[in-house]
């Protein structure tokens, strides 16, 4: 059987989408559980079947799908094994995603924009979601968009660990890329006792996913600054904040982020920049192909682990971050 049982009663299963097997089967590892076997085929049309070859019955289930490329099939496939599970009278239904879709688009930038993200926790929430677990959301009041328990769970002691074991933290200073991710900066530098500097930028509203960097603001010269971001997606930020840094005296540049979306040009543009070393989690799959030299992969598998045996077990999912939540 692929769940285990608590109190005598309650049945942890774990259920896997196809765009992410390989965490899957690292978070089942952790747990000591099998994952539950599943039916999951596309039809001639593009659509998604779904079926659970294991009655799900009273089980406490969780479902994991990290939303990579292509993202719309992800998503679909997670709401349409959440409806399964319903159907089939699972006793509390948990959605895992370690990379949230759609979660930047968290607020109307200007007039007759969507906010994609509300849309999509109210759609997980109509599926029948009773729970949801995703790690470094874009920004934390998405927790709010969802009607039910979010536990929004955290990179960074993961990244920060290997920044600790690989740099002089006395010559580190933590580098904001903008505005946006000073929060989570000020976080690396009360962990690792580092100063903080911050990227000043300007986004152009007529060109998606570029943005021209204006100043630095923070000591960087003769120093290695570590950039905290939570995704990259087509790398142009990030080479652009680095480059910055580097006019501004920097002597060494370390990308640290989540998700390691790596649209289009980014594994080039990462590759081909003055960066010395890109830290990535695996929330999202990173292929062969987009792997090069200095990228390094840690793995998320253990920490969203912990925090599924955390719910199951009506333990403490924030006494995990001590004073990061």
């Amino acid at each position: 059987m692929s769940g285990i049982k608590a109190s005598g009663q309650k049945k942890l299963m774990l259920f896997s989408g196809r765009a992410h097997p390989d965490l899957a089967r690292e978070v089942a590892e952790n747990l000591d559980v099998e994952l539950t076997p599943t039916a999951a085929y596309d039809f001639a049309n593009g659509e998604t079947f779904v079926r659970f070859l294991e009655s799900v019955r009273g089980s406490d289930a969780f479902v994991i799908q990290s939303h990579t490329a292509p993202i719309n099939q992800w998503i679909m496939e997670q709401l349409i094994m959440v409806d399964a599970l319903k159907r089939a009278s699972a006793k509390r239904i948990t959605v895992v995603a370690p990379f949230f879709g759609y979660a930047r688009q968290d607020k109307k930038h200007r007039g007759r924009e969507p906010i994609s993200a509300r849309l999509m926790a109210d759609l997980f929430k109509t599926a029948g979601a009773d729970r949801l677990i995703t790690v470094d959301l874009h920004t934390a009041q998405i927790q709010g968009f969802f009607d039910g328990p979010v536990d929004h769970l955290f990179a960074l002691d993961l990244l920060a660990d290997h920044v600790e074991n690989s740099l002089d933290t006395s010559r580190v200073t933590v580098v904001a890329p903008d505005a946006g991710r000073v929060r989570v900066a000020e976080r690396w530098t009360d962990r690792l006792g580092c100063p903080l500097a911050i990227i000043h930028k300007r986004r152009d509203p007529e060109v998606a996913n570029e943005a021209k960097v204006h100043e630095v603001v923070g000591e960087v010269a003769g120093r290695t600054c570590v950039i905290v971001d939570d995704m990259i997606d087509t790398g142009g930020t990030i080479v652009k904040a680095a480059d910055a840094l580097f006019e501004k005296g920097a002597e060494r540049v370390v990308v640290t982020s989540t998700h390691g979306v790596l649209s289009g040009p980014a594994v080039d543009r990462l590759k081909n920049s003055r960066i010395a070393e890109v830290v990535l989690t695996d929330t999202l799959p990173i292929p062969p192909e987009k792997r090069f030299d200095k990228l390094t992969v840690l793995p998320i598998a253990p920490l969203v682990a912990r925090a599924i045996n955390e719910v199951f077990s009506d333990g403490s999912v924030t006494s995990m971050f001590g004073g990061h939540s």
